[in-house]
């Protein structure tokens, strides 16, 4: 990417995020998008958070693509074009390709530049000879694939159980728009974090060492550095709390005490013990999941799971 698109990519993503946060912070149960919690700072923490003892879903989906290479290769077929709905380090887009019979293209799309070149890199590394086609885009929203991968069967992989990050109705339209944007016949590799007991899934988003706490907080270090507001970081507490009605848990922000903020020429005012909502985590049960896969116009033909039933991939047809 050239010097002058690199900084009209950055000013659209500011003004976003400016956009994303005074809507959030107007709103009755104050909010941000959890897409913003990943910048840099917040790719890197995010990283080491995958490697605590705690955080059990990036290693056991790493574990099922692995064990089940080989059935996941022989559902697939040979040929296809891998569109990757935020690659994160590309580790896990590596894993599948490596696993695959012939693939055609390695599409990773996401709307941090900086970051989706690092993965464009490591799997073009890895695979030489690959095309490796990188798509700066919000993958939330429909985007045009590149020409060049013609017409090579297209499977969407979306793992990391990042499905869960959205309101049901907010899944089930991005299952929608990602079916448009790969095509009819198409399919797609979701990784989905299953319902288990809570007090795994609430160490699991508030880890003994901090590392998510840091992570959470660092949304407001972003905000104060290029938003420009004057968030008082020390002034706030992550939580994470488990919401039974709703399957999910749910990662806040906690005011510590009263506090007053200047974001973009407006006035956020907090209360003590009022909250941030940054993400939510969706837990599924595979019933639920199928269901929703179907309301967006998919078909499960295949789920792998671990043994204690902790995560699972599953093969949608289009």
């Amino acid at each position: 990417m050239s010097g002058a698109l690199a900084r009209d990519a950055a000013e659209a993503q500011r003004a976003a995020l400016v956009a994303d946060a005074l809507a959030g912070l107007s709103a009755p149960r104050k909010t941000l998008p959890c897409k913003w919690l990943y910048d840099a700072e917040g790719a890197r923490l995010f990283e080491a958070i995958t490697r605590l003892p705690e955080y059990y879903p990036t290693r056991t989906e790493t574990k099922i693509l692995t064990e089940q290479a080989t059935a996941i290769a022989a559902a697939i077929g040979p040929g296809a074009a891998v569109v990757e709905f935020g690659p994160g380090d590309g580790a896990k887009g590596e894993l599948l390709l490596a696993g695959l019979q012939s693939p055609a293209a390695y599409v990773p799309v996401d709307i941090a530049p900086e970051w989706l070149e690092a993965a464009a890199s490591r799997v073009a590394s890895a695979r030489p000879g690959l095309p490796v086609l990188p798509v700066v885009a919000d993958f939330t929203q429909g985007f045009a694939l590149p020409k060049r991968i013609g017409a090579a069967p297209r499977l969407g992989f979306f793992p990391g159980s990042t499905i869960g990050n959205f309101e049901p109705a907010e899944a089930a339209a991005f299952l929608r728009r990602a079916r448009a944007t790969l095509g009819a016949g198409s399919r797609m590799l979701l990784g989905a974090d299953l319902v288990k007991a809570v007090p795994v899934l609430e160490a699991a988003y508030d880890d003994a060492a901090g590392v998510t706490a840091a992570f959470d907080l660092n949304l407001l270090h972003r905000l104060n550095r290029e938003a420009g507001a004057d968030f008082d970081v020390a002034g706030f507490a992550h939580r994470a709390i488990w919401n039974p009605a709703l399957e999910r848990v749910e990662m806040h922000l906690a005011a510590l005490r009263p506090q007053v903020v200047h974001l973009a020429g407006r006035v956020f005012r907090f209360a003590e013990g009022e909250t941030i909502h940054t993400e939510s985590s969706h837990k599924y049960r595979p019933e639920a999941l199928g269901a929703l896969a179907a309301a967006a116009g998919w078909r499960a033909t295949a789920m792998w799971s671990d043994p204690q039933r902790l995560f699972s991939v599953w093969l949608l047809q289009g």
